[in-house]
C-alpha cells in the first residue's frame, strides 16, 4: 500500500473512532466514562496530558482511542505517533477535523527500507472528510519523504551522476528541461565547481546540474541546493567521527529537488531555475589544496584556507550563474557549517536574509506551518574575516568566530546587489527520533519555504 492510500476520504467505511479530548478537559471527560473506561486509565495511569493517548474498551471486543490535545487545531505532529503504535486497520476522527495533523499521520508510518526489511505493521489508515487538506497533505509528505530517502541513501549508492538522474527523473514528470555540464566546460565556467570534485573518482566527477520549468514570461525564482555527494573534507581531512554522516552531505541538493516537485505540481506561475552543484569532495593526487588560489565564475579569486569548507565555494559559482538570469528571488539551502549547529542544535536552520520583506514572510510561514527557521544576522561587521593578502577573499577566516556568518557572507559575495535572497543552513538530520519524525535524514526548512512560495505565487 502506497502512502496515498493512508489518507482516504471517509464514505461511511468500518474504522475505529480516535476521540479527541482537550487536556483541559480530560477531568470531566473521565468523569462521564463508565467504570471500565475509568478502570483502563487508573491501570494505564494516565492523567491527561497532551499527546497522551489511552485504548477505550467497549462492548465484546469493540475498542476506541482517546488522544488528550492541547487548545486549538491540531498541529502537524499530534496524529503522528499514533500512526506509529496503532494497530493496522482504518480510524476516523470524533468530534474535530484532522487538518494540519494528516502530514504527521502519514510520515509517523515512513520506513527507510532499501537496506533491509521492513518490520513494521500493516497501514494504519485514516479517513477524512477534508479532501482538500489531504491532498496538501500527501503532496508534502511525499516531498519530505524524498528529501529523506536521498540523505539516508549511503555515499556509495548516491553520487553526483545519481543525483543527476533524480533531476532527470523530475524533468521527465513535469516536462522540464534539464542542461548538465561537466568536463571542460565546468573547468572552464564553473571553476570552484571542478576545484572540489576534481578529486572523485571515475564515474563520480562534479557537474552542474540545472533545471528550468514554467512560462518564461512568468517571475523567474532560483532554487539552490548543495549537492555534495559525500565529504572526506578533502587534505583538511575529517576525523572518522565526523566522516561518518557526511553521506548526508548533499540535504541542499535533496531539499531543492523536493521543493521543485512541489511548486511544479502546483503549477505555480513563476519561470523555476534550480540548480544543483554535485561533487565528491575526495582525496587523491589531484585534490585542490589548502592555499591554492581558485578562480570563479563571477571573476574573484578565493584563497582556499580549508578544503573542508567546500560547500561555499560551489555554492558560489551557482549563485553566480543564477543571478545572471535576473531572478527577482534566490533560495538556497546546504548543510553548510558546523557552527550552525553548535549555536542553534539539529531542529532549527540557520536562516539568513538580505531582505526584510522576505525575512518576514518566511518566519512567519515557518509558525504557520510549525517548521521553524531562526535568523541569524549577515553581520556586516564580521565582513572583514574575509580577507586574504593575496587574493580577493578567503573561503574560511582563520580565527573560527562566527563560522555560520562568516559562511553566509562569502555566498553573499555571489548574490547579484539588490535581489532578494534566503540562505538555510539546515542539518537535514534528526539524531534521535521524535513521533513522525524517524531518526535520520529529514527536510528541516522545507515546509516554511514551501508555504512562502505558495503565498507569494499562488
Amino acid at each position: 500500500m502506497s502512502a496515498r492510500d493512508l489518507l482516504q476520504p471517509d464514505r461511511g467505511q468500518s474504522a475505529r473512532t480516535i476521540e479527541l479530548v482537550a487536556a483541559t478537559g480530560f477531568d470531566t471527560w473521565l468523569n462521564a466514562q463508565p467504570p471500565r473506561t475509568r478502570a483502563a486509565v487508573a491501570a494505564q495511569k494516565m492523567k491527561g496530558k497532551a499527546g497522551s493517548s489511552l485504548t477505550v474498551p467497549g462492548e465484546g471486543d469493540d475498542w476506541s482511542v482517546m488522544l488528550a490535545v492541547g487548545e486549538g487545531q491540531l498541529g502537524p505532529w499530534d496524529l503522528a505517533k499514533l500512526a506509529e503504535t496503532l494497530p493496522e486497520g482504518s480510524y476516523r476522527l470524533s468530534g474535530g477535523e484532522a487538518g494540519a495533523a494528516m502530514l504527521g499521520w502519514v510520515l509517523g508510518q515512513y520506513r527507510f527500507d532499501r537496506y533491509r526489511k521492513s518490520e513494521g505493521e500493516g497501514p494504519r489508515i485514516l479517513l477524512s472528510g477534508e479532501p482538500a487538506r489531504m491532498a496538501e497533505a500527501l503532496e508534502i509528505a511525499a516531498a519530505t519523504a524524498k528529501v529523506r530517502d536521498l540523505v539516508n541513501i549511503g555515499a556509495s549508492d548516491l553520487g553526483p551522476a545519481e543525483l543527476e538522474a533524480e533531476a532527470w527523473a523530475l524533468a521527465d514528470a513535469y516536462g522540464a528541461t534539464l542542461h548538465v555540464t561537466g568536463g571542460a566546460a565546468l573547468a572552464k565556467g564553473y571553476p570552484m565547481i571542478q576545484a572540489v570534485g576534481q578529486a572523485a573518482a571515475r564515474g563520480r566527477e562534479p557537474r552542474l546540474i540545472e533545471l528550468e520549468w514554467g512560462d518564461p514570461k512568468h517571475p523567474r525564482i532560483a532554487l539552490i541546493g548543495k549537492g555534495v555527494c559525500f565529504d572526506s573534507g578533502g587534505l583538511d581531512i575529517k576525523p572518522s567521527s565526523g566522516m561518518r554522516l557526511m553521506k548526508k552531505d548533499m540535504g541542499g541538493a535533496a531539499h531543492v529537488l523536493a521543493l521543485a516537485g512541489l511548486v511544479m505540481a502546483a503549477r505555480l506561475k513563476v519561470r523555476l531555475h534550480v540548480l544543483v552543484p554535485a561533487v565528491e569532495n575526495a582525496i587523491a593526487g589531484n585534490a585542490f589544496r589548502p592555499g591554492d588560489v581558485l578562480a570563479t565564475r563571477k571573476g574573484l579569486t578565493v584563497e582556499n584556507t580549508n578544503t573542508d569548507a567546500e560547500g561555499r565555494l560551489i555554492l558560489g559559482d551557482a549563485l553566480t550563474k543564477a543571478g545572471e538570469d535576473k531572478p527577482e528571488l534566490i533560495l538556497d539551502f546546504a548543510t553548510l557549517t558546523g557552527a550552525a549547529r553548535v549555536a542553534l542544535g539539529p531542529d532549527l536552520p540557520a536562516t539568513f536574509v538580505n531582505d526584510e520583506p522576505l525575512a518576514e514572510a518566511l518566519l512567519a510561514a515557518a509558525r504557520d506551518v510549525d517548521d521553524p527557521l531562526w535568523r541569524l544576522p549577515l553581520w556586516d561587521g564580521y565582513d572583514e574575516m574575509l580577507k586574504s593578502d593575496i587574493a580577493d577573499m578567503v573561503n574560511a577566516p582563520d580565527s573560527g568566530f562566527a563560522g555560520a556568518v562568516t559562511a553566509a557572507l562569502f555566498l553573499r559575495r555571489f548574490v547579484p546587489e539588490g535581489t532578494p535572497w534566503a540562505h538555510f543552513d539546515t542539518f537535514a538530520w534528526r539524531p534521535t527520533a521524535k513521533p513522525g519524525r524517524p531518526k535520520g535524514g529529514d527536510a528541516l526548512g522545507l515546509r516554511a519555504a514551501w508555504a512562502m512560495l505558495k503565498t507569494r505565487y499562488a
